[in-house]
């Protein structure tokens, strides 16, 4: 018997990097898995990898019409929900004086409206007990130049979760932030222009870390297998570090 053995869940932005991971150890535990992401190539190799478990659906978060459409599309297929991963999101750098409305806007309108979006839409197909778990950022709790709207979209959802801890204990619905650290993912490397770049920003990244390396998606993923079981049926309103220690060492 796996973990989250006869349980079904939604993640989001499982393309790939950490939400991927999620995904492939949720089936791995035993749980049937809507996965989303607005890479339906992606999604579709993820889905002959895991079989039948996976059901891949392409959904952008940050879109309030594909959202209605996805949450449709899992009611009409019968079911309900007892773990959601809110982890779709990303970020880019730029100095205050190089900011734009424009990526200012597709950040929050990301990380932040489409978070709460995403979490508000599930609610009618949340069953009782069910677990929240969204994607948060060591960058919240501390400085990095050129990467504050970043660091706020993500500030603001942690002080979401810590709300919507509240409001959703009557349901004895959990709500937790997962905070990874620097994580050999497509994402990070993606934040730089060449290749030579992404590799001295990787090793930058790495020696932030106490444990003087990257995280792998797999380690962020068995967080989330914590938060999502039963094991963790007296933790709601936290924050998990999988960080290597960087934020608290």
């Amino acid at each position: 018997m796996g973990r989250l053995e006869s349980k079904t869940a939604l993640v989001t932005g499982a393309s790939s990097g950490i939400g991927r991971a999620i995904a492939a150890r949720f089936v791995e535990e035993g749980a049937r898995v809507f996965a989303t992401g607005r890479r339906q190539a992606e999604l579709d190799k993820l889905a002959d990898e895991l079989g039948s478990a996976v059901t891949p659906i392409r959904s952008d978060a940050s879109k309030l019409a594909d959202l209605d459409a996805l949450y449709g599309m899992i009611e009409s297929a019968g079911s309900r929900l007892d773990i959601l991963v809110a982890n779709a999101g990303g970020g880019t750098f730029s100095t205050l004086e190089a900011l734009t409305p424009e990526s200012f806007d597709e950040t929050f309108g990301s990380n932040v409206r489409g978070t709460v979006f995403t979490v508000q839409k599930a609610l009618r197909l949340l069953n009782d007990d069910a677990s929240i778990i969204v994607t948060g950022s060591t960058s919240a709790s501390h400085a990095t130049s050129a990467f504050g709207v970043y660091s706020a979209s993500k500030a603001a959802i942690a002080q979401f979760v810590r709300v919507w801890a509240i409001e959703l204990a009557d349901r004895r619905i959990r709500v937790n932030t997962i905070v990874p650290g620097p994580t050999e993912t497509p994402g990070l490397a993606g934040l730089a222009a060449t290749a030579a770049e992404s590799e001295r920003l990787l090793a930058e990244e790495a020696a932030r870390v106490p444990l003087r390396r990257l995280g792998q998606p797999s380690e962020i993923a068995s967080g989330a297998v914590f938060l999502a079981s039963d094991e963790a049926s007296f933790v709601t309103g936290s924050e998990l570090f999988v960080d290597g220690g960087e934020s608290r060492v």
